[in-house]
């Protein structure tokens, strides 16, 4: 592995650790203006959300307010009502985004997918970094609020369903994370700027409880506005 991928997972308390667990719930408090651009204003303002850990799987519950539960899959997303009823399903997700930009709504269903997608990559990095067919190189350091942070990029292999096969992370110098760059490709390829802070440690994992997404310009500069998306997490659990 590229070293400075082992230094980022060990910073964050190893991959030894990480295989003990293979699932992970956290609550999540959201913002920001990419939910009512997409139509889904509310939805998922305050929710729960299981992910797997390694397989790629992840459900949001309660989504809107008839308190649905979301089960998104790279090959499928399916919403039950609380009883555990399915209302709607969606084969093959990703296809349903063709031609969209970051303008274009979205369904329940995709609402599903993209937040499957997000919250699955965030809680699982930076252990993706050790998965199968994941590519890494480090890059030229990076200058920002006063401090030089390590740059990684990193290639996704096909069969993992994340936001753009290309995307690049900022590291400071104990090893943890302070950005992550991606473009969203279901979304017309829109560049994001992903900042990530606070962290606390849980079950001996380190994880940032903050976590807000601005435009990224071509330079590589962020925009201080608008706040596309904000997300605040607290009582993560392992098991």
């Amino acid at each position: 592995m590229n070293v400075l991928a082992q230094k980022i997972i060990n910073a964050h308390g190893g991959l030894d650790q990480w295989k003990k667990f293979s699932q992970l719930s956290a609550h999540l408090v959201q913002g920001g203006a990419l939910w009512t651009l997409k139509g889904q204003a509310g939805k998922l303002d305050e929710t729960n959300v299981t992910v797997g850990l390694g397989d790629e799987w992840a459900s949001h519950s309660p989504l809107g307010p008839e308190a649905k539960v979301t089960r998104f899959e790279p090959g499928k997303v399916t919403i039950k009502d609380n009883g555990g009823n399915i209302v709607d399903e969606l084969e093959s997700p990703r296809a349903s985004f063709a031609g969209h930009t970051l303008e274009t709504p979205w369904s329940e269903e995709q609402l599903a997918y993209f937040a499957g997608i997000a919250m699955w990559t965030y809680l699982n990095m930076p252990f993706l970094l050790a998965a199968p067919g994941v590519e890494t190189e480090e890059l030229g350091d990076w200058t920002e609020k006063g401090e030089t942070w390590k740059r990684l990029k990193v290639t996704f292999p096909k069969e993992i369903a994340t936001h753009s096969t290309v995307q690049t992370l900022y590291i400071d110098e104990s090893g943890l994370l302070k950005r992550h760059d991606y473009d969203v490709e279901i979304a017309g390829n829109t560049p994001g700027a992903h900042y990530i802070s606070d962290y606390t440690e849980v079950q001996g994992i380190k994880f940032p409880t903050v976590r807000r997404i601005f435009p990224r310009q071509p330079d590589g500069q962020s925009m201080a506005e608008p706040l596309v998306v904000s997300i605040d997490l607290s009582d993560i659990k392992l098991s």
